[in-house]
C-alpha cells in the first residue's frame, strides 16, 4: 500500500509544501489536495475519514446481500481538512453472481478524485447535465433527521470496464462507480445511503479484505 500523499487527479507523486510555497504540488496538475494512503476496512479506519471530514462520507445501507466495506480514503490534510471521501465495497454481482466492486466519493467541485476513478481526463464530470433525464436516483440521509431526499444520477461515459454515475448531494458532487460495468444495475434497486458523520448514522458495518481499487 502507498504511504505517501499523492494526486487526486492522476495518482502522482506529489511535491509537499515548503518555505516557499504551502501548497502541495502534482508535476502535471500543479497545486492540488493530497490523496492520503487509503485506510484499511475497519473501525479505525472509517474514525480516521470521520475525523477531518469536511463531506459527506457515504455507504449504501442496507447493503446487499454479501457486500462488505473494503476500504477508505480521504483527499486533503491538516489544515484543508477532508475536502473528498471514499468508502470502498464489494460483493458478488447482480446480475452474473461474479465479484463486484463499488466507489461512493463524495467531493468538493474541482478536486477531481471522482473524475480520476472513473477514468476520465478532468476534475469535474462534464456535460452530462444537459436538461437530460437522469438514469437513477438514489436516497440519502444526512445528519439531521429532516434532510433525507431523493438524488437523481447521470451515467457518465466512461472505460467499458465500469459503470460511473453521478449527482449533487448537500452541495457535493456524488458518485458512484462501479465494476464491472454490469454492476451497475445496482442503481436500479434505488439504494438508500447514510452519511457516517453523524454517530446516530454508524451501522454496524461488515468489513473484509482491503480493495485494491483504492491503490490505483
Amino acid at each position: 500500500m502507498r504511504a505517501e500523499p499523492t494526486c487526486p487527479r492522476c495518482g502522482g507523486r506529489l511535491r509537499a509544501p515548503s518555505l516557499w510555497s504551502s501548497d502541495w504540488n502534482c508535476g502535471v496538475h500543479g497545486a492540488v489536495l493530497p490523496r492520503q494512503p487509503p485506510k484499511r476496512p475497519s473501525a479505525e479506519g472509517l474514525a480516521a475519514v470521520l475525523r477531518d471530514a469536511r463531506v459527506p462520507v457515504w455507504v449504501p445501507w442496507p447493503l446487499p446481500k454479501g457486500w462488505l466495506v473494503t476500504g477508505f480514503c480521504a483527499v486533503g490534510d491538516d489544515r484543508s481538512g477532508g475536502r473528498a471521501c471514499t468508502v470502498a465495497l464489494s460483493g458478488p454481482g447482480l446480475l452474473s453472481g461474479g465479484p463486484a466492486d463499488l466507489l461512493v466519493i463524495a467531493e468538493e467541485p474541482g478536486v477531481g478524485l471522482g473524475a480520476f476513478y472513473a477514468g476520465l481526463d478532468s476534475t469535474d464530470p462534464g456535460d452530462v447535465f444537459d436538461g437530460s433525464p437522469p438514469h437513477g436516483k438514489l436516497d440519502v440521509q444526512g445528519p439531521t433527521a429532516t434532510s433525507g431526499h431523493s438524488v437523481p444520477m447521470w451515467a457518465v461515459p466512461s472505460g467499458p470496464d465500469r459503470a460511473v454515475y453521478v449527482g449533487e448531494a448537500m452541495g457535493d458532487w456524488l458518485w458512484m462507480i462501479l465494476w464491472p460495468a454490469e454492476a451497475g444495475v445496482f442503481l436500479l434497486d434505488r439504494p438508500h445511503l447514510l452519511d457516517l458523520r453523524e454517530p446516530g448514522m454508524q451501522p454496524d458495518l461488515p468489513y473484509g479484505a482491503f480493495s485494491p481499487r483504492l491503490q490505483d
